[in-house]
């Protein structure tokens, strides 16, 4: 649309006091229109279409940048570039069929989207006091596990935008150890859809604890090498120091959360102030740094992955002496959870399908009905927040009574932090955009979904 002034008909949301001056609506196939307008003002202003396929972007994300010589004077976010339509699609599927769907949205937490999803469920359900006390441990260690792995992704490109090859190497090989125990545990890498509405698909396999151990004598050593590359380095602290400032009234108002609004000094995370999966029997600290820049923002990713180190650390040991289901018991609602894999690691053997065909026929309709219609819900809406490598991930679960959702939808921290973008990057010098980006650490696919 073309440039306008400050209360135009186009604009639905706009009020009277709400814009000095020239006025732009920043959506698609608009950039002739934003450059003519910005050129009408008569400043001698550079405008600078950063992404939507910039690698500094974290995706497909768009940065509409005025400049006045290499101060930004101006920065608006552009998104729905990756618009998956998965919140809608979920209304086509039943309540299990869901996880499937909203584990792809912020894809470098998968665990987390499925536990706010599953969490919800359950609440209308009302089994949230019914899920097996194993099934809850293995929750809490692998969201532990899939916050470090989504640290590592957010301080590996980091270092690699401001020049650390060498960072950015470290961080996706430890990401690799990791991403194997997913696999050894879910079968996949990514977008497991194994946590489900009362439990999680199946039990640890043999061997997996054991690998877990490893993994926690190794991952200490190498996060302290990291942060000798990191913690002391002169043009990192250059780059990183005092850079995107934004205190805690900027987040509050803002309704930013994580480790950017923990960066501030504030210890607000929801294990803690609104524990959810049995968090407050774990003991571990909240990571907080009080600079309100980049470098801060860094630190107490680094914080949390040595914290989250000791939770998976104490899982390990609770696992050991606690036995028993991994779902819940209600052959009406849980799915069966132990599945056993076929000699051609395809599809599953014929001892476990003897074992759903063989006990009565009621019990194999029973089935046949859960797994194709799916279980019915009762009518009502409920709110989960859990704490997410990014901040509050809340999930708004409608139900009309169905076996299918009425309406999900997710608030996904990326989103709303994604609105300090201005705060931090406006009146500093367009080499510090990155940086500000880089330290939201947003994922496009939780932005768009």
């Amino acid at each position: 649309m073309s440039p306008s002034t400050k209360y135009t008909e186009y604009d639905a949301y706009a009020a009277d006091e709400a814009a000095e001056g020239k006025v732009f609506d920043v959506s698609g196939q608009d950039w002739d229109q934003v450059v003519a307008g910005a050129g009408d003002l008569g400043d001698e202003r550079l405008v600078v279409n950063m992404g939507p396929q910039h690698p500094s972007t974290h995706g497909v994300l768009r940065l509409i940048l005025t400049l006045d010589g290499e101060t930004v004077t101006e920065a608006r976010v552009g998104i729905g570039y990756l618009h998956t339509g998965i919140e809608k699609n979920m209304e086509y599927r039943t309540w299990t069929q869901g996880t499937t769907f909203c584990t792809r949205m912020d894809y470098l937490a998968p665990i987390f989207n499925e536990t706010a999803y599953c969490l919800g469920v359950e609440r209308l359900l009302g089994i949230e006091d019914r899920v097996p006390e194993r099934a809850q441990i293995i929750r809490v260690m692998m969201m532990e596990l899939n916050r470090i792995s989504s640290h590592l992704v957010a301080i590996a490109t980091f270092g690699l935008e401001l020049g650390a090859t060498t960072v950015m190497l470290n961080g996706f090989i430890e990401r690799e150890y990791t991403l194997d125990l997913f696999e050894e545990i879910t079968g996949l890498r990514m977008n497991m859809a194994y946590v489900r509405p009362g439990g999680v698909a199946q039990d640890l396999p043999s061997g997996a604890l054991s690998k877990i151990r490893d993994y926690l004598g190794r991952m200490p050593k190498r996060l302290q090498a990291l942060r000798k590359l990191m913690d002391e380095n002169h043009v990192y602290l250059a780059r990183t120091k005092d850079i995107a400032y934004l205190d805690l009234t900027g987040c509050m108002s803002l309704g930013v959360t994580g480790p950017v609004l923990r960066a501030t000094g504030l210890p607000w995370d929801l294990r803690k102030s609104q524990p959810y999966c049995g968090y407050e029997t774990y003991d571990f600290e909240i990571a907080t740094e009080k600079t309100c820049d980049v470098y801060g923002r860094y630190l107490v990713r680094m914080k949390e992955m040595e914290e989250s180190l000791k939770i998976v650390e104490q899982c390990v040991e609770r696992l050991q002496s606690v036995r028993g289901p991994v779902m819940i018991e209600d052959k009406k609602i849980g799915w069966p959870a132990q599945l056993a894999i076929g000699a051609d690691g395809m599809g599953n053997s014929p001892k476990h399908i003897a074992h759903i065909m063989g006990t009565s026929m009621e019990a194999l309709i029973h089935h046949f009905k859960l797994v194709t219609e799916g279980f019915r819900v009762p009518a009502g809406q409920a709110y989960v927040p859990i704490e997410s490598p990014r901040g509050e991930l809340g999930a708004h679960v409608v139900s009309e009574g169905g076996t299918r959702p009425y309406r999900v939808h997710f608030r996904d921290p990326s989103f709303t932090n994604l609105q300090a973008v201005p705060a931090m990057c406006e009146g500093g010098m367009v080499a510090d955009v990155i940086a500000a980006v880089a330290s939201i650490d947003p994922v496009m696919g939780g932005v768009d979904r």
